[in-house]
C-alpha cells in the first residue's frame, strides 16, 4: 500500500499544476508538449517539460495514482534524493526512446508522466520482485509482461499510447536503480538478469530491423 511522502506530494502537485495549465491554455500545451519536429528545431526542453503535461484529467489521475502506489517503496529503499534522480532520468529516457523511434515522424507528439512512472514501477519491482500487483500478479511477472506488450505495441502501433516512452522509462529506471543500488547485483542477480530480458529483446529486434 502506498503512502504520501513529501517528495511524492511535490511531484504530484507539479504534475497537477502544470497539467491543468495545459488543459486551460492551448498555446501553453502546444509550446511544452513533446514534438519531434520542434525538438529537432532546437527545442530540447520539450523532452523534459512534456513529462508534466497530460491529455486530460483522467490521464493525469491514472499516472498520479500509479505513482502513489509505487513511489513509497523506492523512497524507502534509497531515500528522497535518489528517488528524484530515478524519476527524472526515467522521464528523460522515455522521451529519448520516443525520439529515437519516431525521429523521422516530425508530426509525432506526446505528453504524460508515464515514462517516469514506469521507471519508478520497474525500480520498485527490482527492490521487491515478489510484490503483488492487482493482489495476484508477482511484480517481476507484471514488469516483464508489460514491457513485452510495449514492444508489441511499438511494433504494431497499438492505440494512442506512448509504448516507446513507457519502455524507455523502464530502461531508465532499471539502469539508474542499478547504479544507485549496485548491491542488487549481489543480493538478487538472477532477478536483475530476468528483468533485463525485455530490454535485450528490444535491442535484438531493433538490430535485426524487426521494429
Amino acid at each position: 500500500m502506498g503512502n504520501l511522502n513529501l517528495i511524492t506530494i511535490i511531484i504530484i502537485a507539479a504534475n497537477v499544476i502544470i497539467s491543468y495549465k495545459g488543459f486551460e491554455d492551448y498555446a501553453f500545451f502546444e509550446k511544452y508538449k513533446f514534438n519531434v519536429g520542434a525538438i529537432k528545431r532546437g527545442e530540447q526542453f520539450r523532452i523534459f517539460s512534456s513529462g508534466f503535461l497530460h491529455v486530460n484529467p483522467q490521464h493525469l489521475l491514472f499516472n498520479m495514482i500509479t505513482l502513489y502506489f509505487f513511489a513509497w517503496l523506492v523512497i524507502a529503499r534509497v531515500g528522497e534524493t535518489k528517488f528524484i534522480i530515478i524519476y527524472l532520468i526515467s522521464l528523460i529516457a522515455g522521451s529519448l526512446l520516443s525520439l529515437v523511434f519516431n525521429k523521422d515522424n516530425y508530426h509525432y507528439s506526446a505528453v504524460g508522466a508515464s515514462g517516469a512512472v514506469m521507471g519508478v514501477i520497474y525500480s520498485a519491482i527490482m527492490f521487491d520482485p515478489w510484490m503483488e500487483i492487482n493482489f495476484i500478479i508477482p511484480g517481476w511477472v507484471f514488469g516483464i509482461g508489460y514491457l513485452l506488450y510495449s514492444i508489441y505495441g511499438m511494433k504494431k502501433q497499438i492505440g494512442n499510447i506512448g509504448h516507446d516512452a513507457h519502455f524507455g522509462g523502464a530502461v531508465g529506471g532499471y539502469i539508474t536503480t542499478l547504479i544507485i543500488a549496485p548491491w542488487l547485483l549481489k543480493t538478487d542477480l538472477t532477478m536483475v538478469l530476468v528483468l533485463a530480458i525485455p530490454i535485450v529483446v528490444l535491442f535484438i529486434m531493433q538490430k535485426l530491423g524487426k521494429i
